[in-house]
């Protein structure tokens, strides 16, 4: 999943990025609320976390941009104005979630993880694909029972994957929602990635749960069958 911090104190942009990358989420920055509006209109995040008191372009002013333009996109207000009325007003405008500064960081995560998973699977804090389940709260692969290490990356791949199980996921939404804005969409990573995860999820299904359609990217198959179409 890939999120947009725009926040203005710097050192709390830095703690929070580098610990939902700890995580395992794809995070890009920004500290004004203009450079945020266009990293917002050509890139399709997840989730973006957004100050209120932001230079060039205040956060609600933003907000009010993205609804206009991107009513699915999940937006966390993350201020310092903790009164009722600002409040209200950012909900209001269409904001999902509203976090007060200061804050503790796991409280955050569990934040994020509950808004990226409302409109995938709703309530629930697990996903499933014939005897894999990833458990995002815990953020674990079980395959057959049994706890399955993957790299952060892999775990964001097979979680991507799931997330959109019922369809082919182009190698370009992946660079998109699995890596952050320092990829290269040209070094073949996701190639790379893909065939570790294969390698580790093959070692212990006995097949291969990834599928490959020609020119079009992957998909996943609950069973073994044919994974290229």
């Amino acid at each position: 999943m890939r999120i947009l911090i725009v926040e203005d104190e710097l050192d709390l942009q830095e703690a929070m990025a580098d610990g939902l990358r700890i995580d395992g989420y794809a995070v890009d920055t920004c500290d004004n609320g203009e450079t945020a509006y266009e990293l917002l209109y050509e890139i399709n995040y997840d989730l973006v976390v957004l100050d209120l008191n932001l230079p060039k372009m205040d956060g609600l002013e933003v907000l009010e941009k993205i609804r206009d333009e991107k009513s699915e996109l999940k937006v966390l207000i993350l201020s310092a104005r903790s009164s009722v009325h600002d409040k209200v007003k950012g909900l209001d405008i269409g904001a999902n979630d509203y976090l007060a500064k200061p804050f503790d960081f796991a409280e955050l995560e569990a934040r994020i993880r509950n808004l990226l998973r409302r409109k995938f699977v709703q309530e629930r804090t697990t996903l499933f694909c014939g005897a894999i389940t990833v458990d995002l709260s815990k953020r674990i692969v079980i395959v057959n029972e049994n706890e399955l290490a993957l790299t952060k990356k892999e775990f964001a791949l097979l979680e991507y994957l799931l997330l959109n199980k019922e369809r082919v996921v182009s190698q370009e939404e992946l660079i998109e929602h699995v890596w952050d804005q320092h990829a290269d969409s040209f070094s073949g990573a996701i190639r790379v990635h893909i065939a570790t995860l294969r390698k580790k999820l093959k070692a212990v299904l006995n097949y291969d749960p990834i599928g490959t359609k020609i020119g079009e990217g992957y998909f996943l198959l609950e069973k073994g069958g044919d994974v290229h179409a």
